[in-house]
């Protein structure tokens, strides 16, 4: 028997299906084998098995069989309805002054359409809640199962002001703290539970953190983020986090993270890449590399948006906390 959900999750339903959209750059011998390439969830075989099943469109005529595409043909993939999972559907607001909307957001919850989330997400329950008033977009993006304060705007003034103040914050930032930038944009602190492996930390002492992320080989996507310590990854990424101990534990360490950098998934890299992973994580092990059975949309691990210092279009500070979940206080 299925057991029951928790109060304020959505169950698992069908959502409408989708259409995807891509064109052909180069001409190539067969649709299958293109599609396949471009997206790596599914193998060529599947492909042929969609394209008999009329699923896919050329330059907008449904075909029902494979064969060569032309540089310039546009190929559309109408993808049935599928099972979307339960989600938590409820969550704090932080702060609303009417146009900047800070929601604390739930862990297991996708922000935005992606990984197999299509309307089990932050933005199309923010659609469905605020039909017929201004809606607040996110203005940026917090992995599915981080949880924490997430900045959203209702304006398009202030969405596009407050994404160029976190690309500020965000930019390329010196290794060594004592010559960069004493006032950044915005200041993020997350809070995490790590493994309990050995760190040359007492509680209070701080490790700078700076090993470079790059698109590493994967086999289940081709190409996946992943620490790039060597030079045989091209266009690896600089990255700055800063990792205090605040408190040694049996069962893992709980950690307070800075970022100045936001490079995709860049606080689980960089503390496995210290040796300590995030406590529960599946995909990044010791070193800073992507286990190849998992995928970055697994969960099982804790960490936590906990505060941020935010300029404000006006001027003046906003310093907002979502309290941290019980595990990481």
């Amino acid at each position: 028997m299925t057991e029951p959900l928790p109060p304020g999750w959505l169950p698992a339903q069908l959502n409408g299906g989708w259409t995807y959209s891509d064109r052909v750059g180069q001409p190539q011998a067969l649709i299958s084998a293109f599609l396949a390439e471009r997206h790596r969830h599914s193998a060529a075989t599947l492909w042929r098995q969609r394209l008999q099943q009329g699923e896919i469109l050329l330059n907008g005529r449904r075909l029902d069989g494979d064969g060569p595409l032309k540089a310039g043909d546009r190929l559309q993939w109408q993808r049935p309805p599928w099972l979307e999972e339960a989600v938590p559907a409820r969550w704090r607001v932080i702060h609303d002054d009417g146009d900047l909307h800070v929601i604390d957001k739930p862990s297991g919850l996708q922000v935005l359409p992606a990984g197999g989330f299509l309307e089990h997400t932050l933005l199309h329950l923010l659609e469905r809640s605020c039909e017929g008033q201004a809606l607040p977009r996110p203005v940026h993006r917090l992995g599915r199962h981080t949880s924490g304060l997430l900045v959203c705007a209702r304006r398009p003034q202030t969405r596009a002001w407050l994404s160029a103040r976190l690309r500020e914050s965000t930019a390329d930032r010196p290794a060594d703290p004592e010559s960069a930038s004493p006032a950044a944009a915005c200041r993020k602190l997350y809070r995490a539970l790590t493994v309990p492996a050995p760190l040359p930390l007492d509680p209070g002492d701080i490790l700078v953190i700076t090993t470079p992320i790059g698109r590493c080989p994967h086999a289940g996507l081709g190409q996946i983020w992943a620490a790039a310590a060597g030079p045989e990854i091209p266009g690896a990424l600089a990255a700055w986090s800063e990792l205090r101990l605040l408190e040694r534990r049996p069962q893992g360490h709980l950690v307070e993270v800075a970022i100045r950098t936001g490079r995709p998934h860049q606080i689980r890299i960089h503390l496995a890449s210290v040796g300590v992973p995030l406590l529960g994580d599946p995909l990044y092990q010791p070193g800073g590399a992507a286990r190849a059975e998992a995928l970055p949309g697994d969960g099982g691990y804790r960490l936590h948006a906990h505060r941020l210092r935010l300029p404000l279009p006006d001027g003046g500070w906003l310093d907002l906390e979502a309290p941290a979940p019980p595990e990481l206080r």
